[in-house]
């Protein structure tokens, strides 16, 4: 599979982008924590099979702290412990969230009452904010089959310019 159209080549599509990144400041200056946001953007990466995502999410995470452990287990976070109570509800909208064609009750009251009970009005926010814009991405680099594997840490903090 090559990639099918760049879309940092194109003059829209490098406006978008920048817009697009310009989003997602709020939501990375917010009081959401950085390793919460990196393990949703990665999960929800996981489930609709973003490659690019799935590489600038695990190395950002990794350039921040994150634990090689934890970025392998969050697929299996359920069957994990080393997660949180409050990132596993952040996990569990970032999956309900996700798949919201996969379920006709969409993100679930349990769900939310976790996430009600473990984050704050504004982290909140971030949080579904985050899982909408993850989403985004994921579909425009899986429409033009934007591959993974060549994301270099940080990268992302020069698209918003």
């Amino acid at each position: 599979m090559s990639t099918r159209f760049n879309m940092f080549d194109n003059e829209i599509g490098v406006k978008f982008a920048k817009r697009f990144a310009n989003a997602g400041i709020a939501i990375h200056q917010s009081p959401l924590p950085a390793s919460t946001q990196e393990l949703v953007s990665l999960r929800a990466s996981q489930i609709n099979g973003c490659g690019w995502c799935i590489d600038m999410h695990t190395k950002e995470a990794a350039a921040a702290g994150e634990t090689s452990v934890r970025l392998n287990l969050v697929a299996a976070w359920r069957e994990s412990t080393v997660f949180t109570e409050a990132e596993q509800a952040a996990l569990a909208l970032a999956e309900e969230g996700t798949r919201l064609a996969d379920a006709h009750h969409g993100v679930s009251d349990e769900t939310w009452a976790q996430v009600r009970k473990h984050y704050d009005d504004d982290q909140v926010a971030a949080l579904v904010c985050l899982v909408a814009l993850i989403n985004a991405a994921n579909r425009l680099a899986v429409i033009v089959h934007q591959q993974g594997g060549s994301y270099e840490p940080g990268a992302f903090a020069t698209w918003s310019n």
